[in-house]
């Protein structure tokens, strides 16, 4: 049995979307050795990452790995076309000098080649799958198309795992502490936090109560900022975050300094928009560009013939576009379909 077709038959489990992953990991790893990895899945929008899943050599550089790869053009994901498998010797053509994250870091943990997969659809950039290589081996033409030949089944099934992250209405946040603002130097060292973004970041990333919890989602819209900054890409600084039935969105800005201080990059995090909740939706649902029009206007209250009116379709095709919504996304009325939509009851 084929990569392709051991994956495929594992996506049928209805594991959960972080369980997915690492199945799928342990099903690539039987084929394409790797030595380390990342995966970090994205906004499909904006394409920064909103969970990531590793096994590196130190997860103290985190912030600085995190930081280094999103200033690499070399190897990037967020506009490579969608299937694409490349390795960092290929980009370099053999001089792993030439890269800003073979110098900054992986050099340090002897890391000779590095392929990344990247997952991309119609619907957006799901993120991509960094897959490490030590003392001198390196990823053959062969195993690059392998992974190449799983990206649009991986892609797809990752992008519906998420699906269930929009089921059911959300249990109460105590936002009492008021915003959540986490502040970081260019580094991305945190310098400051509200209490609000504590109790962000411990359910985003839950572990020991004793123990700072790890702004994963915090590093990577930072990094996009400062990548923007620098000419790497133009996309948006923000994220959208799961959280259990509801989403979170994680914006990241620049300060202005005051007196003798330098600028930092202050991070944003809140409950997502309901518009930006129903894009995210639809996106995962994988709904047409019709059938998110007729979404948007649901969403909005206005009923069938008005629905009709307005796309200039008759009344039989917009019940036929909202049987293929209810299909897609599960769900088998308009009320179900606008609290799922929009996180409201």
């Amino acid at each position: 049995m084929s990569l392709s077709d051991r994956i495929e038959k594992l996506t049928g489990n209805g594991l959960s979307e972080r369980n997915l992953r690492v199945s799928i990991l342990d099903l690539i790893r039987t084929v394409v050795p790797f030595d380390s990895f990342v995966w970090l899945l994205t906004d499909p929008a904006s394409g920064v990452g909103c969970s990531p899943l590793a096994d590196v050599p130190d997860l103290r550089e985190i912030p600085s790995l995190i930081r280094l790869r999103y200033a690499s053009a070399a190897n990037g994901w967020r506009s490579t076309d969608a299937g694409r498998v490349t390795t960092l010797l290929a980009v370099t053509d053999g001089d792993l000098a030439r890269s800003t994250l073979w110098r900054g870091s992986l050099a340090a943990h002897r890391v000779s080649d590095l392929a990344t997969a990247v997952l991309r659809d119609h619907y957006g950039c799901w993120g991509f799958i960094d897959l490490w290589r030590t003392d001198g081996a390196a990823f053959s033409q062969f195993e690059c198309s392998v992974l190449a030949e799983c990206t649009s089944l991986v892609t797809t099934a990752v992008r519906r795992s998420l699906l269930p992250t929009f089921e059911g209405l959300p249990a109460p946040f105590d936002q009492s502490d008021g915003p959540a603002i986490i502040v970081l130097d260019n580094e991305l060292t945190v310098l400051i936090q509200t209490v609000q973004a504590d109790t962000y970041l411990r359910a985003l990333l839950p572990g020991p109560v004793d123990r700072p919890p790890v702004p994963a989602a915090v590093y990577n819209v930072a990094a996009q900022l400062l990548a923007r900054e620098q000419g790497i890409d133009g996309n948006q600084a923000a994220a959208r975050l799961p959280l259990g039935g509801r989403w979170l969105t994680a914006r990241a800005a620049r300060t202005e300094p005051t007196g003798t201080g330098t600028p930092s990059i202050a991070v944003s995090i809140e409950l997502a928009s309901p518009l930006e909740r129903a894009d995210l939706y639809a996106r995962v649902a994988g709904l047409s560009g019709r059938e998110r029009e007729v979404l948007d206007l649901i969403i909005n209250g206005v009923d069938t013939r008005s629905v009709a009116d307005r796309l200039a379709m008759s009344q039989h095709t917009v019940q036929d576009h909202l049987k293929s919504i209810f299909t897609k996304t599960g769900v088998r009325n308009r009320k179900a379909l606008v609290a799922r939509a929009t996180g409201a009851a």
